[in-house]
């Protein structure tokens, strides 16, 4: 039997997921579930084009790098875009369902944690064993992701290619530790923005898509407070307080302390 386009997207099965849990159904439990499916796969497709990002830095492929980084960054947009739909919902039509959702919360996408972790922006304050379960899927990434390169490392290798001088320290950095500003490498940025025409590309298309992630979280936030207020989250997280924890730290803060030098 020929390939049909029901089976290579498999379609049938993607479109068994959505189970919404209140009984009688509360009509936007439905949106609720949609929406957050997609994010996560969105969330997949950025992961996938930030590892290649990561080969092309890594292997000297600048446009291959700004091609992808336009790619993320469009995403971010349409992530954006997504929460004009699920605000449709009001906050009296988020709670006819919200207890249904026990302890489940936005907090313990393990996929969104992986993104920040591929950024750089990691942590080991949090028991992710017991978030997520030692034989999960989720926990296996999560450590991997942990223990390996973020892009801001293998960007470093790219900026060794345009005869940057990294500090040694932070080529041989603890690749657990987060991103942190460095003053040596905003000196070699800005040396390249004002010589190399073509990585000022680069640079610009890094600070657009760092800056479609602060976009989203701050409208991610303001959904949030919008439709629960101060509550604390399902999943037992201090809501809207904890959210606004990561407003305004890019993961690219070098290409932001340099922006009143340019």
């Amino acid at each position: 039997m020929a390939l049909t386009y029901t089976d290579y997207l498999k379609l049938e099965a993607m479109l068994e997921l959505q189970e919404p849990r209140s009984k009688p159904p509360e009509h936007d439990e439905m949106l609720f579930i949609v929406i957050h499916q997609v994010y996560e796969l969105w969330f997949k497709l950025v992961l996938h084009e930030l590892d290649k990002i990561n080969r092309d830095f890594s292997g000297n492929d600048l446009f291959g790098a700004v091609h992808s980084l336009k790619r993320v960054r469009t995403v971010m947009k349409t992530l954006v875009g997504q929460l004009d739909i699920l605000e449709t919902m009001t906050p009296m039509s988020f709670s006819s369902f919200r207890d249904r959702l026990e302890t489940a919360s936005g907090f313990q996408s393990a996929q969104f944690r992986e993104l920040e972790f591929a950024l750089g922006q990691k942590r080991t304050d949090l028991d992710f064993a017991a978030l997520y379960g030692k034989d999960s899927q989720g926990y296996a990434r999560l450590k991997a992701r942990l223990d390996d390169r973020s892009v801001i490392d293998h960007f470093y290798d790219f900026l060794g290619h345009c005869g940057a001088t990294v500090p040694t320290e932070l080529k041989q950095r603890d690749v657990r530790t987060s991103n942190a500003p460095n003053v040596d490498v905003q000196r070699e940025i800005l040396r390249l923005y004002k010589s190399r025409p073509e990585v000022a590309i680069l640079f610009e298309s890094m600070t657009d898509f760092d800056e479609g992630l602060q976009e989203w979280r701050y409208r991610h936030v303001k959904l949030v407070e919008r439709t629960i207020g101060n509550k604390k989250g399902t999943g037992g997280s201090l809501g809207v307080e904890f959210l606004k924890r990561s407003l305004f730290q890019p993961a690219f803060p070098d290409l932001w302390a340099i922006r009143h030098e340019l």
